[in-house]
C-alpha cells in the first residue's frame, strides 16, 4: 500500500529548462551554445548536485573556460538560474489533493547547495514532509544509497513509497531499491492517472 510520495523536483515540480535561461540573456547564438556547454553539461554542474563544488566556486571554474564579456551570463545562469522560479501546471493541485488524502510528501533532488535559498519559493514546498539534497549528503540519484538514505531518515518503507522523477535511470534507481515509480512527462493529469494505477487516492 502506497503511503508516500516522492517527488524530484526540477522537470517534476518546477520547470527546469537551460535553453530559456540562456536566451533571456540576449546573447547570440553562438553564444548561447557555448553557454549551454558550459554550464549547464560541465563537470561543475554535476559537482555542484554532489555538493564537491558551491555554486560560487563552480562559477569561477566555468569562467575559465569562456570570454570574460560572458562571465556575468554565466553568473547568473549559475546564480540566479532560479529567478523567476516557474511552477510545473498542476503540480500544486496535485500536491495539495495528495495532502489532503493523507499522504506522506518527500523531495529526493539532485541540487547544488543553494536549494535551501530557494526552496521555500517553490509553490509546492508547504506541502512537504521532509527533503533530501544530494548536495547535502554527497550523493545523487541513481545511487542506491541515497534512496535508502531517503528511507532511513524519515522512517519510511521503500515498499510504501511511489517516486516520480522526470529521468527514467532515476525512477530505475528507485525500483531498484524497492519503490515503485513512474517518470513524469511533463503532464501533472497522465501522473494523476499513474498514481490511481497503484492505488493511490486523489
Amino acid at each position: 500500500m502506497i503511503r508516500n510520495i516522492v517527488f524530484d523536483m526540477g522537470g517534476v515540480l518546477i520547470r527546469f529548462t537551460p535553453e530559456i535561461y540562456v536566451r533571456r540573456l540576449g546573447v547570440g547564438p553562438e553564444e548561447e551554445k557555448l553557454l549551454l556547454r558550459q554550464v549547464f553539461r560541465s563537470l561543475e554542474w554535476a559537482r555542484m548536485d554532489r555538493g564537491s563544488l558551491t555554486d560560487g566556486q563552480a562559477w569561477e571554474s566555468i569562467c575559465g573556460r569562456l570570454p570574460e564579456h560572458l562571465h556575468e551570463a554565466a553568473r547568473k545562469l549559475v546564480l540566479e538560474w532560479d529567478r523567476p522560479i516557474c511552477a510545473v501546471e498542476g503540480m500544486y493541485e496535485l500536491a495539495e489533493d495528495l495532502k489532503r488524502a493523507g499522504y506522506g510528501l518527500y523531495l529526493l533532488s539532485n541540487a547544488s547547495l543553494r536549494h535551501s535559498e530557494y526552496w521555500q519559493r517553490v509553490p509546492v514546498s508547504r506541502f512537504f514532509d521532509g527533503v533530501l539534497v544530494s548536495s547535502s549528503v554527497g550523493l545523487v540519484k541513481p545511487q542506491p544509497e541515497i534512496y535508502r538514505l531517503l528511507c532511513g531518515r524519515f522512517r519510511l518503507d521503500a515498499e510504501e513509497c511511489f517516486f516520480v522523477d522526470d529521468l527514467p535511470g532515476n525512477v530505475e534507481g528507485a525500483y531498484f531499491c524497492g519503490m515503485r515509480g513512474a517518470v513524469f512527462h511533463g503532464d501533472a493529469a497522465e501522473l494523476r492517472e499513474r498514481l490511481r494505477e497503484n492505488g493511490v487516492s486523489v
